[in-house]
């Protein structure tokens, strides 16, 4: 594939236009069929409970279900400037469990917040923690409604294949930033890239997602007739907290904000509307 040997960026033009016709037509034909239903699962529903926004304005702070009461303790890898997410929490006296290999800390202490410096990663090693290994460093056994909020920058993928979904399950609310997307379809080898479905799938089986929010900084990809940012936050919720729901169909949200200040905030495209 040809590309620009100083960025390493594919011409993804020059590409598309040395594939034969047939391919291309075929390749039209088959992304919507092969990536549809993933996508179908990943649309928003609404529920009894109600979302609001946890931490500041911009970015660190994401809407959840008002389905906090109960919650054991958060599990929060990956530390911002502010951690106010975490401080939302832990106004409501939630214990916050924070982890990131990249800073030396959150810019506060807590009584009820721990803090190590280690990466979140798919086996616990040098400077690294499996999300197993963490969770049964703090959690009882018996903890059964925890959150998760996951922001590491594209390292969610190998974390969320390497771990048991009987774990997740443990986990109420799951908020986490995913990253990578404008690549669902993978234009070096097969039509659809399914590393990112193997990954997310498994857990929709458990939980419902809630909202979505397009990170305002990335830019803007089509896949498969999707407008889709490469980041965008996901909230999920454990189907069992659930007896309503219907397609959420009001975007942005009232409490959204944009992640970033210095661009307006970007309003999630109708196709992924149920």
């Amino acid at each position: 594939m040809s590309g620009n040997p100083k960025t390493g960026k594919v011409n993804r033009k020059r590409f598309r236009e040395k594939l034969p016709l047939g391919e291309r037509i075929l390749r039209r034909l088959l992304v919507p069929l092969l990536l549809g239903p993933f996508i179908q699962r990943l649309k928003p529903v609404e529920t009894e409970h109600k979302l609001i926004r946890l931490g500041g304005d911009g970015d660190g702070g994401y809407l959840v279900p008002d389905d906090l009461a109960g919650i054991q303790r958060c599990f929060s890898p990956g530390v911002g400037p502010t951690s106010a997410f975490e401080n939302s929490l832990l106004e409501r006296g939630i214990p916050c469990h924070l982890a990131d290999g990249t800073v030396e800390g959150p810019s506060f202490t807590h009584s009820l917040m721990t803090f190590e410096k280690l990466n979140l990663g798919a086996q616990t090693g040098d400077g690294v923690v499996s999300l197993a290994d963490w969770v049964n460093r703090h959690a009882a056994p018996g903890d059964n409604d925890l959150l998760l909020q996951m922001d590491i920058e594209g390292a969610e993928y190998p974390v969320l294949a390497a771990t048991d979904p009987s774990l997740f399950k443990r986990f109420r609310i799951i908020v986490m930033e995913l990253h990578q997307l404008d690549q669902l379809t993978n234009l070096n080898g097969g039509v659809v890239n399914r590393r990112i479905p193997r990954c997310i799938e498994p857990l929709l089986d458990d939980f419902a997602v809630v909202h979505i929010h397009p990170n305002n900084h990335s830019p803007i990809s089509h896949v498969a007739g999707y407008a889709v940012s490469r980041a965008m936050e996901f909230t999920l919720l454990r189907r069992d907290r659930i007896t309503q729901s219907r397609p959420a169909r009001v975007f942005p949200h009232p409490l959204d904000q944009p992640n970033s200040l210095m661009h307006p905030n970007r309003v999630l495209s109708e196709c992924w509307y149920a």
